[in-house]
């Protein structure tokens, strides 16, 4: 079943991952599972399903590993995995009650940050935006006995800002209220969520945890098996935000490899940040492995290993040197999206749109697993081509 526990707790979460638990299948004893794209599932002759399979909508035995293996490595009681981040991440807020208050960092994934202020709003939520990164603002922003979940990124999308999980968990829970956190570019591997007091940890799983941009995917994993948790596996099923059964496969492909990959790129990602913060065409760059960094303090007391393979640079010269340097790159690829194997470049703002909190000279750069100075070399040259 998806939330079999690991029968090797011992093992670093780099094997357990690498391994994907050592599952075997039992018929034919491969080390890497079959992908199942049954629709339905047979009915015992006294009509029971003793098999514990229905419908592929809920019970595809796809999720299993993929599911069994992302409680592992968040040390959760148990995951879903979902057809995109989006699908996860609106489970959090669709499983609550039309007139509940939650609070939203107000940088953060764009796209959750429109579906917040659109149809969460109209449907009934009430929502505040709040700076994520000061604990302060977000204990403003409680309404006693009516906020019911406290929503947090970090670091955050495109800006990196960080925020004190435990002590975001700790308003949450003074409040009533449950705290999810979206730890994509934490990864599963910097930073484990639920240890320092989330309830729920969100994860856009086509990005670092599938590592090679050939998939939509999206997980939550869960602290504890409550009503809560019962209503997010009604939503998923019941809205059909799941993934198929090759989909599942990918996922669990991608994450045999994730610590080796996010490594890589974290490593790089710092190399890169120190590298570029002396450079005379960029005029800031924002990385929370940077000693000056504001809130560095609290990445270097939270994430273990690493601060990412996301970083974003301020170009001299403003939003049109930003987009001629993202137009002259060669090795870098100009695309939408992060945590890939192949390194990405994106004016952000131009994606965000209006209102975006994004500034017009940022360049939000994914670093992948090429050579670090094959992937500086190319950015330097397209900054230096863009002053021209």
């Amino acid at each position: 079943m998806a939330d079999t526990p690991n029968s090797k707790p011992s093992l670093a979460p780099a094997s357990l991952a690498a391994q994907a638990l050592g599952w075997i299948e039992p018929t034919t004893r491969a080390v890497v599972p079959p992908i199942h794209v049954a629709s339905t599932f047979l009915r015992d002759e006294d009509n029971q399903f003793r098999s514990g399979r229905v419908y592929a909508r809920a019970d595809n035995p796809s999720y299993d590993q993929v599911e069994a293996l992302l409680t592992a490595l968040e040390r959760g009681a148990g995951a879903y995995v979902f057809a995109s981040g989006m699908a996860a991440a609106t489970a959090c807020f669709l499983a609550l009650d039309p007139g509940d208050h939650v609070i939203a960092p107000k940088v953060m994934y764009w796209s959750l940050r429109n579906w917040l202020a659109g149809f969460a709003t109209r449907w009934g939520l009430q929502v505040d935006f709040v700076d994520a990164t000061d604990l302060d603002a977000i204990a403003a922003a409680v309404r006693p006995g009516r906020t019911k979940l406290l929503w947090v990124e970090t670091p955050a999308n495109p800006l990196w800002g960080v925020t004190d999980i435990a002590g975001a968990a700790a308003i949450a829970h003074a409040a009533g209220a449950r705290l999810a956190v979206d730890s994509t570019v934490a990864a599963g591997v910097f930073t484990r969520p639920l240890e320092l007091g989330a309830d729920v940890v969100m994860h856009a799983a086509t990005k670092y945890l599938n590592g090679h941009s050939d998939l939509i995917a999206g997980a939550l994993v869960t602290a504890a098996k409550d009503d809560y948790w019962e209503r997010i596996r009604m939503i998923r099923a019941q809205l059909g935000a799941v993934s198929g059964g090759f989909e599942a496969w990918l996922l669990l492909r991608g994450m045999r490899t994730l610590f080796p990959r996010v490594e890589w790129s974290a490593r790089s990602a710092q190399r890169l940040a120190e590298t570029l913060r002396g450079h005379p065409r960029v005029a800031e760059v924002l990385y929370p492995g940077l000693a000056d960094f504001p809130g560095h303090s609290v990445a270097a007391r939270q994430m273990r290993g690493g601060f990412g393979g996301m970083l974003s640079i301020r170009v001299r010269g403003g939003e049109a040197a930003a987009v001629a340097t993202a137009a002259r790159v060669e090795l870098w690829k100009r695309a939408t999206s992060l945590g890939g194997v192949e390194s990405l470049i994106e004016h952000r703002a131009s994606i965000e749109g209006a209102g975006t909190p994004c500034p017009s000279d940022l360049l939000r750069l994914s670093v992948g697993v090429e050579a670090t100075d094959d992937l500086y070399a190319d950015l330097d040259q397209a900054l230096r081509a863009s002053a021209d």
